[in-house]
């Protein structure tokens, strides 16, 4: 029997006991009728009369039948609540925002500022399937771009990426560091299942678990070499290329994570590597 169970059975009896305590404490404590004080009447002096001794007789009164208290009837538990649905969880880009904002310790507007305001999770999951596939969704992307634009110097008759281009993505990675990992963690796990739904959607594969792609995803990205600085570029009069051809030939995912720069670049890869340890960990479980 369950401990609430057991409370339920004995409330009856309880009841019962109470209303025997009140009685038996009314009965000794109420006064009698013989201990009721009565005014004295005048004394009447009568002659005195011999009257012959009779046998003292003591009246004997039948017992009265022991009077049975009436039990009364058992308290009927109230009833359980009826089971309610659970609200739908809300996955609009301000409810998903306000759970970015609410884990995050930057204490400026970064999350609101930095983020799209157009199908965060639907962003979400084409982003990490692309990067998983070595592509980029540039119609996809979860950032607003920064606003700086790419900037380049020339020396020795060769172009070479400014040390301004990569400060640009700074309070990028900022944000993304102030976000506490579990808590980041969290957050995901509260919308894996619709994740997992949008990925259905639009994967060949709809069965596979998108943690296996989220991982896919963040090994394309750490593979991603580190260079030296600074680092040759070209243009072909439609976009800069690498002078280096090993990093041309890199995936875009890979060549875009170069263009944030050395330092943010080895931040970025720090988080990933601790995101990942946890979305393993959590996996395993």
């Amino acid at each position: 029997m369950s401990e609430t169970s057991e409370k339920r059975t004995l409330v009856p009896h309880f009841l019962i006991i109470g209303v025997i305590i009140v009685i038996i404490l009314a009965i000794v404590f109420w006064p009698s009728e013989d201990e009721s004080p009565v005014a004295p009447e005048p004394e009447v002096i009568q002659p005195e009369l011999e009257v012959p001794e009779e046998p003292e007789v003591f009246e004997t009164r039948p017992t009265p039948p022991p009077v049975e208290l009436e039990e009364k009837d058992e308290v009927e538990p109230l009833p359980e609540p009826e089971p309610t649905e659970p609200e739908p969880l809300d996955v609009s880009d301000p409810a998903i925002k306000a759970s970015l904002r609410d884990i995050s310790t930057a204490n400026d507007n970064s999350v609101n500022r930095m983020l799209v305001n157009e199908g965060l999770l639907q962003r979400f999951v084409v982003t990490v399937t692309n990067l998983a596939n070595d592509e980029m969704a540039p119609n996809h992307q979860l950032l607003n771009p920064p606003e700086q634009s790419f900037r380049v110097y020339s020396q020795a008759g060769k172009q070479w990426i400014d040390a301004a281009s990569y400060k640009r993505y700074t309070p990028y990675v900022d944000m993304l560091e102030s976000f506490d990992n579990q808590a980041l963690l969290s957050v995901y796990n509260l919308y894996k299942e619709d994740v997992q739904n949008k990925y259905a959607e639009i994967s060949d594969e709809p069965d596979q678990d998108f943690n296996e792609v989220l991982l896919m995803a963040i090994d394309e990205l750490l593979d991603t070499p580190e260079v030296p600085v600074p680092v040759e570029v070209y243009t072909d009069s439609v976009a800069y290329k690498y002078a280096d051809s090993r990093l041309e030939n890199l995936n875009e995912p890979q060549k875009q994570l170069l263009r944030t720069g050395p330092d943010n670049m080895r931040r970025i890869k720090a988080k990933l590597r601790e995101l990942k340890t946890l979305i393993q960990a959590d996996g395993s479980q």
